[in-house]
């Protein structure tokens, strides 16, 4: 009967510990010297910041944080006042990781399924981390004193040698998205493939069909999709995607209705200091050709209006103006797939686009040949 009723306090015990409810992660740590009381964070980054979901403390090296999540999504673990800021994977479950904070890299993952993947491909990339590490010690000196000297032969040499640490890891990776169609990582992976445009959009593409389809519900999922519409619709030789946004004034305007002869769609801010250098070019291009047919639309990324107007006022920027003050998150700068600014796309009298960011000369040249003027 002891036996029995030991049985059967251990498994209540165990299914307590298991106890979590639909969506909930609990994160069960380890901090080797790490002292009591000191705090542990899990974030989440969202559109306007880091986000905590549970915040703890240390106790005997141990710490465990809870929360719910929607889904997947990445986590960063960060603790007070130490160079911590480990990424984990928020998925339903417990989670266990091991830090061990002087020797990052030595850290533990695992206990749910995307953990233990993400854990894998860590330890799989490790060796070529630690070759990178010792590459850069070995040459960072030789680098700069190639720079500094203008020696372009011994500067490509250099970099050469380091793009093919960068495409093993990138090798590794392509390999790892398709051997692990359903990790939760193989979607982080092509998103950041996306952003480096080290793949086309077209290769891009048959990476994410052959993703599970849960993944294209995630953020990243989501984000790629919406990128590859862009890339696909945002391109030489098709129309330029109608938009609208509010003025200065906080009227309305679109696209559609800026249209001239000729339109310029430029995308730009108040804090870029590329944008606010060629806007006196751009005004004196503007001043020029606005007579002849040349109009254009300002679309800009700030976030602060007033910054926005004065921008406008002090470069004598007369054209419309849009903006949503979002910065990066502007829905039309997303529906255009701007990556960097300043950008610009110049539209013929029908709103085809027939050319993207040309600068001075060859934008001037461009413009009089589209109106024919002399």
């Amino acid at each position: 009967m002891k036996k029995i009723a030991l049985i059967i306090t251990t498994t209540l015990l165990i299914i307590g510990c298991n106890n979590l409810k639909e969506n909930e992660f609990l994160i069960s740590g380890t901090a080797k010297g790490v002292e009591n009381g000191k705090k542990v964070f899990i974030e989440i980054q969202t559109e306007t910041g880091s986000l905590a979901k549970d915040t703890t403390i240390v106790k005997d090296g141990k710490f465990e944080l809870k929360g719910s999540i929607e889904g997947i999504d990445i986590g960063f673990i960060r603790i007070e006042k130490e160079n911590v800021n480990l990424p984990v994977i928020l998925e339903e479950g417990k989670i266990e990781i091991n830090i061990v904070k002087d020797s990052l890299h030595k850290s533990t993952l695992g206990g749910t399924p995307n953990n233990e993947k993400f854990h894998k491909y860590n330890q799989d990339t490790k060796a070529i981390s630690e070759k990178v590490v010792k590459f850069e010690k070995e040459n960072s000196e030789a680098l700069q004193k190639a720079q500094f000297s203008n020696d372009t032969v011994a500067i490509s040499k250099i970099l050469n040698e380091y793009n093919k640490f960068q495409n093993e890891m990138n090798e590794y990776s392509k390999n790892f998205i398709k051997e692990n169609p359903d990790a939760y990582l193989s979607v982080l992976l092509l998103e950041n493939f996306l952003m480096r445009q080290y793949l086309t959009a077209d290769e891009v593409k048959t990476y994410f069909k052959a993703l599970d389809k849960k993944l294209h519900e995630t953020k990243s999922g989501k984000k790629i999709k919406s990128t590859l519409d862009a890339m696909t619709s945002i391109v030489i030789g098709k129309p330029a995607p109608d938009f609208s946004g509010p003025t200065p004034d906080g009227a309305t305007v679109s696209l559609k209705a800026s249209l001239g002869k000729v339109t310029i769609i430029d995308f730009w801010a108040s804090w870029c200091g590329p944008c606010r250098a060629e806007n006196p070019n751009v005004v004196a291009l503007y001043n020029e050709f606005h007579p002849k047919g040349l109009n254009i639309i300002g679309v800009s990324l700030d976030k602060d209006a007033a910054k926005w107007k004065d921008a406008i006022a002090k470069d004598g920027l007369v054209w419309q103006h849009v903006s949503n003050l979002k910065y990066w998150d502007d829905p039309i700068a997303k529906q255009y797939n701007i990556q960097s600014i300043p950008a610009t796309y110049i539209l013929d009298a029908k709103g085809i686009i027939v050319a993207k960011d040309l600068r001075g000369d060859a934008l001037r040249a461009k413009v009089q040949e589209l109106l024919n003027a002399k």
